[in-house]
């Protein structure tokens, strides 16, 4: 029976979800529109350990999302999670953000596809099946007028994360189904984190990176 931390930092959403065996047992969740998470996200592991009533001591891995998505938000998460684990010398789990945003959400839908906001016109985003097989790879890409049209031609499309507003305003489909309120969170970490815990699918703490996707650009 593993006993996991999860811990989601890849956009505005800071989040750290408790699980064990696959099953979330406390939570915290900062959803609002900035950056909280040098303030929370610390404050928010202990919450969820000391609700729990489970020591330190006594967790089995820690999990973190992994990318793509924010460059500071991912930065903090993954020094967070590495902190950890180098401390109590337990297993380093990533998990895709992107993947993690469809896991458990049931949509009537042939085609999954959630969308991280990048910068200006950019996304990052990837296509599953409705079965949740991803059958296009993790991209940066410029939305236009013509973005998924090969796509929404064989089926209903739902596009979700909070990338899917800006491409909102330019796409009119009948069967494009939006959803920008379904946002990456550490509970949707839980049931992928441990079944790679199962499977010993753990990382290097010492050289595990974020997937970042693109080089950091300020301003």
């Amino acid at each position: 029976m593993a006993t996991i931390l999860c811990l989601e930092t890849a956009t505005t959403n800071c989040s750290v979800a408790l699980s064990v065996n696959g099953g979330v047992i406390a939570f915290r969740e900062d959803q609002s529109p900035g950056y909280s998470h040098a303030e929370k996200l610390h404050p928010y592991i202990e919450e969820v350990l000391s609700e729990a009533e489970i020591d330190k001591n006594d967790l089995d891995a820690i999990a973190v999302s992994k990318g793509p998505g924010s460059y500071t938000g991912l930065r903090i998460g993954v020094s967070a999670a590495k902190g950890l684990c180098y401390v109590l010398d337990i297993p380093l789990i990533s998990v895709p953000t992107l993947e993690s945003m469809i896991i458990n959400k049931t949509f009537s839908a042939d085609y999954k596809v959630p969308m991280l906001d990048a910068r200006r016109m950019e996304v990052y985003s990837a296509v599953f099946d409705a079965s949740n097989q991803q059958i296009r790879e993790t991209r940066a890409e410029v939305l236009n007028d013509s973005s998924f049209a090969d796509l929404l031609e064989k089926g209903r499309v739902v596009f979700l994360g909070n990338g899917v507003a800006k491409f909102q305003k330019i796409i009119n489909h009948p069967n494009a189904l939006f959803k920008p309120e379904a946002m990456p969170s550490a509970t949707d970490l839980a049931g992928i984190a441990d079944r790679k815990y199962k499977k010993s699918d753990t990382e290097d703490v010492a050289y595990f990176e974020p997937y970042y996707l693109k080089d950091f650009i300020s301003g």
